[in-house]
């Protein structure tokens, strides 16, 4: 899967609000099913968000992914008959508990893409894995058996303070997230990483400060976090500014590539006097390839 930088949540059920966001700077639109609907109006929604899918083919810009209701919520597997049909890019799943539901959800996958006479395996999933109280508690399950659909996770902290039946999920004096939250943020990027998805900042709520936004996006960015969830077309474009590296990234980049291409065999070599060695050379080679993946939606 290509790098996504931001992703923009549209509710399923607006076909103007999804039309603007055809229209936005996002490299991914997260249609939603879930939590921007209400429950009388999900047929509504699964209709418009099916024909939005089947209107919307050239994905090469933008792609299209669907958030569904929670795998034990009656109407998941409504969701997920009325919209792969029409070839979605991705689906993702809320409120999970294990990678359990991630399996699970990939094989409901397999059975409608063959339906459907999708490509197998075509229709990816990313989860956003701290939701539930639980999922603290089952990261470990990413690791062993895990579909290779999965090719994101993203971490919130909303819903699990509710789980956690927190008031806030702020320290009062500095405004930081509260320990549980840290860990269930660490716990995503680790786990992300670790089974090669890409790990995708969480939102950031009051859309109206878009400085908190940009340093928000220059703290996930330093910690090794790739892209942001987007709650307002606004925040977009600032996400997009701060996880595409600056032109003087790139020259840094390639040229770590080219002295270690100069000096083959060598596991460390010397550059504008600092010592690199094998770990420089994959984060320039990541960052040559972001850069590659992100000129495709120019």
């Amino acid at each position: 899967m290509r790098i996504i930088r931001s992703w923009l949540f549209v509710p399923g059920d607006s076909e103007r609000k999804l039309a603007k966001g055809r229209a936005n700077c996002a490299d991914a639109l997260i249609i939603d099913l879930e939590d921007a609907v209400a429950d009388e109006r999900q047929d509504i929604a699964r209709k418009i968000c099916a024909d939005f899918l089947r209107e919307n083919t050239d994905r090469s810009r933008q792609q299209l992914w669907v958030r569904i209701n929670p795998l034990d919520h009656h109407f998941a597997l409504s969701d997920l008959a009325a919209v792969v049909a029409s070839a979605p890019d991705g689906i993702i799943l809320p409120k999970v508990y294990s990678a359990r539901e991630i399996n699970r959800l990939a094989d409901y996958l397999s059975a409608l893409e063959t339906r459907e006479g999708l490509a197998a395996g075509s229709t990816k999933i990313l989860s956003i894995a701290t939701e539930t109280a639980a999922s603290l508690l089952t990261f470990h399950t990413y690791l062993e058996g895990l579909s290779e659909r999965l090719v994101a996770m993203t971490w919130g902290g909303e819903d699990l303070a509710a789980a956690l039946g927190a008031v806030n999920n702020r320290n009062p004096d500095t405004g930081d997230y509260d320990s549980p939250y840290l860990h269930a943020k660490t716990m995503c990027l680790a786990t992300a990483r670790a089974v090669n998805a890409q790990p995708v900042g969480a939102v950031v709520v009051n859309y109206r400060d878009l400085g908190a936004l940009k340093t928000d996006c220059e703290r996930d960015l330093r910690a090794g976090w790739v892209g942001k969830v987007a709650i307002h077309p606004d925040q977009c474009k600032i996400i997009n500014d701060a996880f595409t590296p600056s032109e003087a990234d790139v020259i840094h980049a390639r040229k770590v590539v080219d002295v270690f291409e100069q000096n083959p065999g060598l596991g460390t070599v010397g550059l504008d006097g600092k010592m690199l060695d094998m770990p420089h050379l994959k984060q320039a080679r990541n960052l040559l390839e972001l850069v590659k993946q992100i000129a495709t939606f120019s």
